[in-house]
């Protein structure tokens, strides 16, 4: 007990007495007493822990300190058996500290506490105890074993009261998977509050989203079973009805504001079907355009009178003078990486700015959404005085850096390795920062890509792009590419679902045409052994070098390095409900690009790209329509190359091949693999795809089958097809264009031979397919989001088809990381 005083003492420190110590020294204790308060410094030795009893007695003019140490000290805590969650998060939750007093009860209860960690990791079935071993110094080390067990999973998630929507569809929307085979590879089965909450949230949205104003979650009840030996979660929930808007109004309280002005900013209208996303959308930038106008302290509240007997529901938002509420402070804690700033410029307001809960709630939405941390929450607390509110803003830090091996193959790549190091919080400043190195059957490369979101303090994003790439020769291009340049970017967001940005980008073109006993693809001008008469065979029209996979003159043309110089920009409007497994919304981007500012190439391209995703009638099933289309138009003197062209195959009509569709060198196609793709400076496509989830499959193994429709053509080869100053010809004989020597469509086998070997002496070559010509197929698809990587499998039925075009039935593209 502590030693009674009638009166704070105070005394100098040369008539203090310490008594009792034996590990504290002294002067340390007689410290506490010098010159202060005695009761002040008994509650402070009693607060270092070191002591169980401290009393305080006069002897005379003495100041005698009597103290009773703790019989046991800690030296160190130690975790053991621990893997799945690191020591020094553990270390955070427990009482016992090092240099601090053991206690037993004290060490239970941290017990509890690591067993608490454990259950929010998923993991019930661990066990923790604690023991103490001696230290020479008389103190001990606290030693926690702990055994993690295996995790606890989520055997069963339940869905009660639920009748527009499958249980399969709600677990669609939820982060929270069940159980299965693919446990190994994945974390989502781990029970977890937090994560639970957010699924609750998210189906919570998903029903006022289409239409259910009643919707309401009644409850989420986990319970575990020990002997499934996991959780069985069940959802309760009341949908209601579908509602539909019947009015929208602003109703504006504040003098000489009109409604008028603020219609535009209005993202529901009457007719509509209920939206909740719609509302909240709307009451942000009616916020915003308040505020421009000059009313700062104006707030914007949703309301709505619903009409349970028709279903429908009138929509208002009023606007009003808010209180007039300055934020004083915005404390930002949590954060050990990520730089205050980063997370302060996601606030469309600072300190000294009128208070507004609409942008708060954004910028709570906007940090969440960054991917920097688990989770964001910012709340408030009373300021300095009554129109002053500080903003506390926690958050929790999660790992945004990742190393990543791939490796995959496709019809069109072949095999192909990639060693990738990815940052999307470089050094903490919110930067993302990528490199890449490739290597493949047909192509290799190394890649660094680097983005500043905000540049210039402005929500401006700015980046550049460094590569150098080889696309190699193979069956569906007669020629090897070297690319190596660089792209300058900025992307500058118009709305929220609209953005631009304009680019730089610089590029050298190195174009070869191998020729080696596997790829003769220049044989006629430098002639190999496996060309006759070489291999003992004599010539023939069907045994020369012009039929064992001779280049286009198009392609030998365009040997060299050509530099390109351009400028351009994309337009973006992305309204996508998710952009890895979009189930509505539009996609859609103009992209325009002018070579001819300095460098070898002078053109204008032009492309369109629109995807367009809608949930169908039918319970999980997408549909999908993709439009697109390209021009491309010569803007200099120079001709354009062929490899300047739109090459398109499969990604425009599947069923066919890399390069199938389109302009085709046809002067030897009979003999030649149906000719050289030249390609075309005019596209179109448009495909009708519908993805559904595989019966009697769990969801999260991430199976899906499609079918689909597409049609598209590619046509207008404008590129030269006199060849005749390349080959050395005079005026006179290139403007003939007699197909003198070739064995060609039209019937005709004399073959010229200098000095003995076939040669390819016409000046000209003749374009097959350059037409408007429709192609088409219908096709199955298997899509698997893979732990591996996205994996698809394609098999499609030609409809209709060009007489040169190649045909790819099956076709597959896949790929790992790990």
């Amino acid at each position: 007990m502590v030693g009674s005083l009638t009166a704070p003492t105070r005394a100098l420190a040369e008539n203090i007495v310490v008594e009792g110590n034996h590990r504290v020294d002294s002067e340390t204790i007689r410290s506490y007493f010098v010159g202060g308060d005695s009761n002040d410094a008994i509650k402070k030795l009693y607060s270092t822990g070191y002591f169980s009893d401290v009393q305080v007695n006069r002897r005379g003019g003495t100041l005698v300190v009597r103290v009773v140490e703790n019989s046991t000290m800690i030296n160190h805590v130690v975790f053991v058996g621990n893997s799945k969650v690191k020591s020094e998060d553990l270390q955070k939750e427990v009482q016992l500290k090092s240099r601090g007093a053991y206690s037993q009860a004290v060490a239970d209860a941290d017990v509890q506490r690591i067993l608490d960690v454990y259950r929010r990791a998923g993991r019930n079935a661990a066990t923790v105890s604690v023991r103490t071993v001696q230290v020479p110094n008389g103190t001990v080390d606290v030693v926690f074993d702990v055994n993690e067990g295996d995790k606890t999973g989520i055997k069963e998630i339940r869905f009660v009261g639920n009748h527009a929507y499958s249980d399969g569809k709600l677990k669609g929307l939820m982060e929270s998977t069940e159980m299965n085979l693919l446990s190994f590879f994945k974390t989502s089965d781990v029970y977890d509050p937090d994560r639970l909450a957010k699924d609750a949230e998210a189906i919570r949205r998903y029903y006022l989203k289409n239409g259910y104003a009643d919707f309401r979650i009644i409850g989420v009840d986990p319970v575990y079973d020990p002997a499934a030996g996991g959780y069985v979660v069940t959802i309760s929930m009341e949908e209601g009805s579908v509602y539909r808007v019947s009015a929208v109004r602003i109703d504006s309280q504040i003098p000489g504001l009109s409604d008028g002005v603020l219609k535009s900013a209005l993202d529901i209208h009457a007719g509509d079907i209920y939206d909740g996303d719609a509302v909240q959308n709307t009451t942000v930038r009616l916020t915003k355009e308040v505020q421009k106008l000059g009313y700062a302290f104006a707030q914007v509240r949703p309301t709505g009178d619903k009409d349970p007997a028709n279903h429908t529901v009138s929509i208002g938002f009023v606007i009003e003078q808010g209180p007039r509420v300055y934020v004083e402070r915005i404390n930002i804690r949590g954060n050990t990486a990520t730089r205050d700033y980063v997370i302060r410029r996601e606030f469309d307001i600072g300190e000294g700015d009128p208070y507004n809960k609409v942008l708060i709630d954004r910028a709570e939405r906007r940090l969440n959404a960054l991917g920097f941390f688990k989770k964001v929450k910012v709340t408030n607390e009373p300021g300095s005085a009554p129109d002053r509110v500080i903003l506390d803003v926690d958050v929790e830090e999660q790992s945004t850096g990742s190393f990543a091996i791939s490796g995959g193959y496709s019809t069109v790549q072949g095999f192909i390795a990639e060693v990738s190091v990815t940052q999307s919080n470089f050094l903490g400043r919110g930067e993302y920062i990528r490199g890449s190195v490739s290597a493949g059957q047909y192509s290799s490369g190394v890649e660094l890509n680097y983005t500043e979101p905000f540049f210039m303090d402005n929500r401006l994003a700015a980046g550049f792009d460094l590569y150098s790439k080889m696309t190699m020769a193979s069956t569906w291009a007669y020629y090897s590419n070297w690319v190596t340049g660089g792209t300058l970017r900025l992307g500058i967001p118009l709305t929220d679902d609209l953005s631009i940005a304009p680019r730089y980008t610089l590029y050298n073109s190195q174009l070869t045409v191998p020729n080696n006993s596997s790829e003769p693809f220049n044989d006629c001008t430098y002639p190999l052994w496996v060309t006759p008469p070489y291999n003992g065979f004599p010539v023939s029209p069907v045994n020369s070098c012009l039929t064992n996979g001779e280049a286009s003159l198009a392609l030998k043309q365009a040997v060299g390095n050509w530099l390109t110089s351009m400028i351009g920009y994309t337009l973006s409007y992305n309204t996508v409900d998710n952009p890895r497994d979009p189930h509505s919304g539009i996609r859609a981007e103009l992209k325009q690009d002018f070579a001819g500012v300095g460098g070898n190439s002078n053109f204008l391209r032009s492309t369109v790209d629109i995807r367009g995703y809608h949930n169908l009638y039918f319970d999980n099933v997408v549909g999908l329509v993709h439009l697109q289309a390209g021009n491309l138009v010569k803007t200099g003197n120079s001709e354009l190359r062929v490899v300047d062209n739109f090459n398109l195959g499969p990604s425009l009509v599947r069923g066919f091949a890399p390069g199938g569709i389109g302009p085709r060198d046809i002067t030897n196609a009979t003999t030649n693999n149906n000719g050289n793709a030249l390609g075309g400076t005019d596209y179109w496509g448009a495909s009708l795809e519908a993805q559904f989830p595989i019966p009697y499959l769990p969801k999260d193994i991430g199976l899906k089958g499609a079918v689909y429709a597409d049609a598209g053509s590619l046509w207008n080869y404008q590129g030269m097809t006199n060849f005749g100053t390349y080959l050395g010809y005079s005026a006179a004989q290139a403007s003939s264009c007699t197909y003198m020597n070739n064995y060609n469509p039209n019937g005709s086998s004399k073959v010229t031979f200098i000095n003995g070997w076939p040669v390819q002496q016409q000046p000209c070559i003749a374009v097959g397919s350059n037409n408007m010509i429709v192609r088409s197929s219908v096709g199955l698809g298997l899509i698997w989001a893979s732990p591996m990587g996205p994996i698809r499998f394609n098999y499609s039925f030609v409809l209709s088809k060009s007489q040169y075009d190649i045909e790819q039935q099956f076709s597959f593209s896949g790929g790992t990381t790990f």
